[in-house]
């Protein structure tokens, strides 16, 4: 039983860097440049769309990876240069609009370049089978990839944020525009490269879990909503909150999922336990942003000014 219960911890730690990925990106624009973009999961959609096509094309998952990551970047900061400037003075109910209609460019335009069957992409050769992570506690390999590749990213986002000139420039942003743009720094260009990690970050998030999925059309709406579901939990504008609240929500729906069953077999059937239990476990989610919310308005870690 122990066992059961440090695997599926860790697998709700998988699920939680996974969402701090879509959602780190997603609290730096909405944060910073006050920007509601919907649109954001669709590029989590096509950073998967295009990992599918550029590993099997370079033979290699790193490079298809890299590849991946560059495009989807460039992908975001067309949008921004392109799209995003034109609403930055608008009210969120128009970027509200604007971000939806791009949700369904995008899922029509994969359907017409890779068609409406879904793809898949099969896990590296090196990282196929198991590891014990203590012994007698086997645990598949890429799965564990995943959870070190996501904290890697949490703490490469953390140094860049917190410790280097370009850092100083987002904080600076994020609290006083005009001040910070008086003070030479570069609004555009800032925002577009905002724009572009945030989308860098979906894309890493969709290849990621696309070996343990599929890759379709309008995979990211699903996820885009448990990602605003940890940005308001952690606070908007918050790297910090949206680590920690992507944990608690991939922990409470991972584990909720693995152990409700069990739960609601001693009071309903077998058939309705498992049918109530996903419904159960999501529900569980939105109580808690709701608890979180009652007792702390802006979130748990709410970014200077917000």
């Amino acid at each position: 039983m122990m066992t059961l219960v440090f695997e599926q911890a860790l697998n709700g730690v998988q699920l939680g860097v996974l969402l701090f990925l879509l959602a780190a990106g997603l609290t730096l624009v909405f944060g910073i440049m006050n920007f509601v973009n919907l649109a954001h999961g669709s590029l989590y959609m096509v950073g998967a769309y295009f990992a599918a096509t550029f590993i099997p094309w370079s033979g290699s998952f790193i490079v298809g990876a890299l590849l991946a990551l560059a495009a989807t970047a460039a992908v975001g900061m067309a949008l921004e240069v392109l799209i995003f400037r034109r609403l930055y003075h608008r009210d969120h109910m128009d970027q509200v609009l604007a971000t939806f209609g791009l949700i369904l460019f995008f899922n029509e335009l994969v359907l017409m370049v890779w068609g409406p069957a879904g793809l898949s992409i099969a896990v590296p050769s090196w990282l196929v089978g198991q590891v014990n992570i203590i012994p007698g506690v086997p645990y598949p390999a890429y799965r564990l990839a995943v959870l070190v590749t996501g904290l890697a990213a949490a703490a490469f986002l953390y140094v860049l944020v917190s410790r280097t000139r370009t850092g100083m420039r987002i904080r600076a942003g994020a609290s006083d525009q005009q001040m910070a743009q008086a003070l030479g720094v570069d609004i555009k260009l800032l925002f577009t490269g905002i724009v572009g990690l945030g989308a860098a970050l979906a894309a890493l998030a969709g290849l990621l879990a696309a070996p343990l999925r599929s890759v379709y059309a309008g995979m990211g709406e699903d996820i885009l909503v448990l990602a605003f579901v940890v940005v308001v939990i952690g606070g908007i504008g918050s790297i910090r909150g949206a680590f920690v609240a992507a944990l608690g929500v991939g922990l409470i729906d991972t584990v909720g999922r693995a152990f409700l069953p069990r739960v609601l077999d001693a009071l309903l059937s077998d058939q309705i336990a498992d049918a109530v239990a996903p419904a159960l476990s999501t529900t569980l989610i939105y109580l808690t942003m709701v608890v979180v919310l009652a007792i702390r308005p802006r979130g748990l870690f709410p970014a200077p000014g917000q």
